[in-house]
């Protein structure tokens, strides 16, 4: 959770994905905001990733990223700030922490991409098994 909106955050939390994901980020695909441009831009090059800007006023091209947005704000944030008062930044970012990990590795989902799945476990045996899904539902 960062206090400020610019390409020195964008810079550190992409620096951050990079280090803790498991597994290898090829393409970053990003809003044309101004915390996105050259400066971002450049570094997501120079860690080898390609940035992708989505088309002006197209948030349907970023559906998963909003989908996301939607449930951290119907789900963490308005449950959280109905119970609890917070006198930090880093308060509400070790809480906001705690559902992240419960969202991508606890929590399944019946969509049509995680199938019964974790996120987490969709990312990381999601190919295998979408492939074999389809293969017996030919």
């Amino acid at each position: 959770m960062y206090e400020k909106h610019n390409q020195e955050c964008a810079i550190d939390y992409i620096n951050h994905v990079v280090e803790k994901f498991p597994f290898r980020i090829k393409i970053i695909r990003t809003d044309n905001g101004h915390e996105f441009q050259a400066k971002f831009h450049w570094h997501c090059e120079d860690l080898g990733l390609q940035h992708v800007y989505i088309k002006p006023a197209s948030p349907n091209l970023n559906d998963k990223v909003e989908r996301s947005h939607l449930s951290d704000k119907q789900e963490f944030y308005q449950v959280t700030f109905r119970k609890k008062r917070y006198d930090s930044l880093e308060m509400l970012a070790k809480d906001l922490d705690h559902w992240r990990d419960y969202y991508n590795n606890e929590r399944t989902y019946q969509g049509k991409m995680c199938c019964g799945r974790t996120p987490m476990n969709t990312l990381t045996n999601g190919k295998r098994i979408w492939a074999e899904k389809n293969l017996t539902q030919i």
